[in-house]
């Protein structure tokens, strides 16, 4: 994770610790049976159980490993079902770029540390109210959602020849249904929906049309062209009050402030 050199703003306490670890076993609970799913898709894809458990302990963020196995399983190229997989994952460079400025961890710490940000432990971490809470929310919901995620990746991968035509079940819409559900809470701006709206246009649109992985990677584009869009907004509304004083920025366009305090954290 990388250093920052702005510090964040770190409140009085007003949460207790067992709070603190209440919400945070109860997402590393929730996320980490949903392994389970992956392993059933991932082995009815045709990944080994070898395989599957890899992508678990190594890779270790749902949403690009169900990627990747969709992907495989839907008949697309191995290399295309990687670069989609490996694109998703780099959002976790931007939560760690957040996370090292809150969390402060002792340079040693870093490297392990760094393979348990994905998005719960960073939603986890970035809800808590102080330094302390927020390490002890990223610990807890790491440690349970790593440990719980690969056992019932392996359970799942055994399982999957018990249960059959995986398909028929649905478990590969369990992880992403649990991604988004984490997701929708954090869509708080309006930069922010516009975003995912138009993501979700151009991801489900294009599908019929593109080889399986591929709407993933234009979709991402929608985070580009929406900034875009509202840099030329905002550029537009300097013009218009003359670039007075920066009157622009009394109110945000995102619905924030113009503070940056009503941003996702």
């Amino acid at each position: 994770m990388a250093e920052q050199t702005a510090p964040p703003v770190i409140r009085e306490s007003t949460k207790a610790d067992s709070a603190v670890v209440r919400d945070a076993l109860g997402v590393g609970i929730a996320v980490g049976l949903s392994g389970f799913a992956f392993g059933v898709t991932s082995a009815g894809s045709g990944l080994s159980l070898l395989q599957t458990c890899a992508l678990s302990l190594l890779v270790f963020t749902g949403a690009s490993q169900f990627a990747l196995v969709g992907a495989l399983a839907a008949g697309g190229n191995p290399f295309t079902a990687a670069a989609g997989a490996f694109f998703l994952g780099t959002r976790n460079a931007f939560y760690g770029l957040r996370l090292s400025q809150l969390l402060a961890l002792p340079r040693a710490v870093r490297p392990f540390a760094a393979q348990w940000v994905i998005d719960e432990t960073t939603a986890v971490a970035l809800a808590q109210p102080t330094r302390r809470a927020a390490r002890i929310g990223f610990s807890v919901t790491g440690l349970t959602l790593y440990v719980l995620w690969n056992l019932t990746t392996l359970l799942g991968a055994l399982g999957a020849e018990a249960i059959g035509d995986t398909d028929a079940w649905g478990l590969d819409a369990a992880g992403p249904a649990v991604f988004l559900a984490l997701l929708a809470p954090m869509l708080k701006t309006a930069t922010e929906r516009y975003t995912a709206g138009i993501a979700v246009v151009l991801g489900l649109g294009l599908l019929p049309v593109l080889p399986a992985g591929v709407p993933v990677l234009v979709a991402a584009l929608a985070a580009p062209a929406v900034l875009w869009a509202r840099g030329r907004h905002m550029a537009g509304g300097n013009v218009g009050t003359g670039g007075a004083g920066g009157s622009g920025g009394s109110g945000g366009t995102d619905g924030t402030d113009g503070s940056g305090k009503g941003d996702v954290r």
